[in-house]
């Protein structure tokens, strides 16, 4: 009896049988990219990127803490819109920003060069402010008409999302010095599961949900970070945070946002640079090279 024949079949059964790779050996080489190119930012650098439609993810240092800086504001606005769903707050409603509320001149708030002598303004138009310039002042408004760091804290743990802190307001930052902002901290990974959880509306009404992502599409700052490298109209919906640099360092250069590829999917990019040396344009750099990456690596 000829048992060749007979051998090659099972063989190719078994094959056939083999579950196909998965995406991520299919792309391997994305940590180890992101790893390459960190090592121009001179610092510590955090990443993690995330097919959200999949789940699939890679991080780079994903559990260190790192300095959010602006990035915060994202949480503050979230807890802001869940505020308005309930209707506690209002978007049309007036707030004044007195002259105390103000935030000092190392703070970025085009709100305090506009209006040195105080304004009224709607929730809607301090969220604009916050979200889309990252103003300060309105950041620090913002965030106790949501009722404080505990309430964020607190939105963020009822989303799941642990490895998010928001401590420390604008004005406590800038008066406490340096190390203050280290309080608000966020992991990659975690701020990953806070874009996830955005992307979905998670915590949010429908029309919360458009408000925020329409404010984070049409956000001006940081055009050279995650945007630097994409193909020009990529539509991304994120937040960028900056600290100032001191005696040559820089404690933080972020960027965290959804990028629409193509194809309609959406990749979640979460980069902290931090404790760096690097000047600014390499900074930057390293946040576009990393969005780029994870583009190549989102088909």
């Amino acid at each position: 009896m000829n048992i060749r024949p007979l051998a090659v079949l099972l063989i190719s059964a078994v094959f056939l049988q083999q579950p196909p790779p998965s995406a991520h050996a299919r792309r391997p080489g994305l940590r180890e990219q992101i790893g390459l190119i960190s090592r121009a930012a001179r610092g510590r650098v955090g990443a993690a990127v995330m097919l959200l439609e999949t789940g699939e993810t890679v991080d780079f240092n994903g559990e260190r803490h790192f300095p959010m800086q602006s990035v915060y504001k994202l949480p503050i606005g979230m807890t802001v819109l869940r505020q308005v769903d309930a209707r506690v707050l209002g978007l049309d409603e007036k707030v004044r920003v007195e002259v105390s509320d103000l935030v000092p001149a190392k703070a970025y708030s085009p709100i305090r060069d506009k209006y040195p002598k105080g304004v009224e303004l709607s929730v809607r138009e301090l969220l604009r402010y916050m979200m889309v310039e990252s103003d300060g002042t309105a950041s620090d408004v913002l965030l106790r008409l949501a009722g404080g760091p505990r309430r964020v804290n607190e939105f963020l743990r009822g989303l799941g999302v642990d490895g998010v802190v928001v401590a420390a307001t604008e004005k406590e930052e800038v008066a406490g010095g340096e190390l203050v902002q280290y309080r608000n901290w966020a992991t990659p990974l975690a701020m990953l599961k806070l874009l996830r959880a955005v992307q979905e509306g998670r915590g949010l009404s429908a029309p919360s949900h458009a408000l925020l992502l329409q404010l984070m599409t049409e956000s001006v700052t940081g055009p050279r970070r995650i945007k630097g490298l994409l193909p020009t109209g990529a539509v991304v919906a994120h937040k960028t945070g900056t600290s100032n640099t001191s005696n040559g360092l820089t404690r933080a250069t972020n960027d965290v946002g959804i990028i629409t590829l193509p194809d309609g999917r959406h990749l979640a990019v979460v980069v902290f640079v931090s404790d760096s040396r690097a000047d600014e344009e390499t900074r930057e750099r390293v946040i576009a090279k990393i969005a780029r990456a994870a583009w190549d690596w989102g088909f």
